[in-house]
């Protein structure tokens, strides 16, 4: 990265901020709008949070250099991280750069890998198969709420295996979109207002301390099913190829932290099961009803997703092993995340004066970047509000891939992406086995950027009688 002493030239501010609040009219009013209009006026721009200045990266290739080349020169931080950290820790996500966040990713890497995953697909399928099919026939369900839901109990399967007691679970459930709620409430409001003892304030607070004492409960559940699993193998089943498989199945994927319990600690567990929780479950859910809608605006996408599932599956549920036979899917869950998030704006901080695409940015200024505003840049994505699954074809992939950040990149790339897109493809595909007709039943829903693009309401009806084909 150029010296700060290197010829810069002034940084772009946004048109239209005000006295003492900047531009944070527009970012509570239109801030999708409004993100996607900067790029019209430079690759960095200026926009005021409050009377905070902070600089918007508009070209991909910059950010890229903010996450990857230069990424010693923009810490983790900045406004969103600093208000999830101060209620889940120092999880994965949350917690500064260095040495810890080193350790405790090398210690959860093996958690994410395929393999490990791939023991937990089948009870995630079996999981996510049992709710869908309770829906009733031509109801008109919430798909936001009921895309969360499942999202939750797949992870919690995933996470602390096939044996967590049903109170827990039950808990989980419905403490969560409250948690998830309050979260947003304190990335949005002032610092010194999330202070205050404020009824709210409270409660959110009141509903963390709960979660944690509901995740310590899961997790000695979960550390003494390790230990009855393991005892209940029989001497002689050692050499039997399904015993692994079964104790897998039992314990979870958590099972790879707790060895690490001495290194981490009890309360490094719970601030890594909370980041697990709450950065799976909101914007996988949000992903799924988005798809959803997307399949009832494009009926030829989804014949063709039906057939794919068709070809593969014949009559029979889905596998896991089935999921790398479904191309067409994962393009087509690939397009919802580019088209709707599943982060809009996200923060790092400058840890020096620096120059930036020609622009001096101050030590400890906000540095930010939009997964949204990247994957609508029709320099990479051609009518971007275009719902296109093809795009991610073998022949057209390469030149999107640049502008795709949804996971981010470089030593803060989420670790769950794999996780993520094998959770993704189950819950679509269940949905799709289980219901053939599905019809939007609500008006046409409106994208709301909070943390991430979600839909502000979203109905529909699923029916076991199978709709007509679109004719040629």
């Amino acid at each position: 990265m150029s010296a700060p002493t290197a010829s810069t030239t002034p940084t772009p501010t946004a048109p239209g901020g005000w006295p003492l609040i900047g531009h944070a009219h527009r970012l509570a009013r239109d801030p999708l709008p409004f993100i996607t209009s900067l790029r019209e006026h430079g690759s960095v721009v200026r926009i005021g949070i409050g009377p905070t200045p902070a600089y918007v990266v508009t070209d991909p290739a910059l950010t890229r250099r903010v996450l990857v080349t230069d990424a010693a020169d923009f810490s983790k931080g900045g406004k969103i991280i600093d208000a999830l950290r101060v209620f889940f820790g120092d999880g994965l996500a949350t917690v500064a750069d260095g040495d810890t966040h080193l350790r405790n990713r090398r210690l959860m890497q093996p958690m994410f890998n395929k393999a490990h995953i791939a023991t937990r697909g089948d009870a995630m399928i079996d999981q996510v198969r049992e709710m869908v099919g309770r829906w009733r026939e031509n109801e008109p369900r919430d798909v936001y709420a009921d895309m969360n839901d499942i999202t939750l109990a797949a992870f919690l399967v995933a996470l602390f295996g096939t044996d967590l007691p049903a109170h827990l679970q039950g808990e989980f459930t419905a403490l969560m979109p409250a948690i998830m709620k309050g979260t947003i409430r304190q990335t949005i409001l002032p610092p010194w207002v999330t202070r205050l003892p404020l009824p709210a304030n409270r409660a959110h607070a009141d509903r963390v301390a709960r979660l944690r004492a509901l995740i310590d409960q899961a997790i000695d559940h979960h550390a003494s099913s390790g230990r009855s699993a393991a005892a209940e193998v029989p001497a002689d089943a050692e050499g039997c190829p399904h015993a692994p498989a079964a104790a897998a199945e039992r314990v979870g994927l958590f099972d790879t932290l707790l060895s690490a319990e001495a290194q981490l600690g009890r309360q490094q567990l719970q601030d890594e099961a909370i980041t697990l929780l709450t950065g799976a479950i909101e914007t996988t859910g949000t992903t799924l009803a988005w798809t959803l809608y997307e399949l009832t605006q494009h009926p030829d996408v989804e014949q063709r997703l039906r057939a794919e599932l068709d070809a593969v599956c014949h009559d029979r549920p889905l596998r896991h092993e089935d999921l790398d036979q479904l191309p067409y899917a994962r393009q087509v869950l690939q397009e919802a995340v580019r088209k709707y998030g599943p982060a809009w704006m996200v923060t790092r901080t400058a840890t020096r004066d620096i120059v930036l695409g020609g622009h001096r940015v101050p030590k400890g200024a906000d540095v930010v970047w939009s997964p949204y505003l990247h994957q609508h840049d029709p320099d990479y994505f051609p009518n971007p509000h275009h719902f296109d699954p093809d795009r991610w074809n073998a022949e057209r992939a390469p030149t999107t891939r640049g502008a795709f950040l949804a996971f981010g990149d470089g030593r803060r790339k989420c670790i769950g992406e794999n996780f993520a897109w094998t959770e993704l493809q189950i819950i679509l595909a269940a949905v799709l086995q289980t219901w053939p007709t599905i019809e939007l039943t609500s008006r046409t829903p409106r994208a709301q950027a909070v943390v991430t693009v979600k839909p502000d309401t979203m109905a529909m009806a699923y029916s076991r009688v199978k709709q007509a084909a679109p004719s040629a």
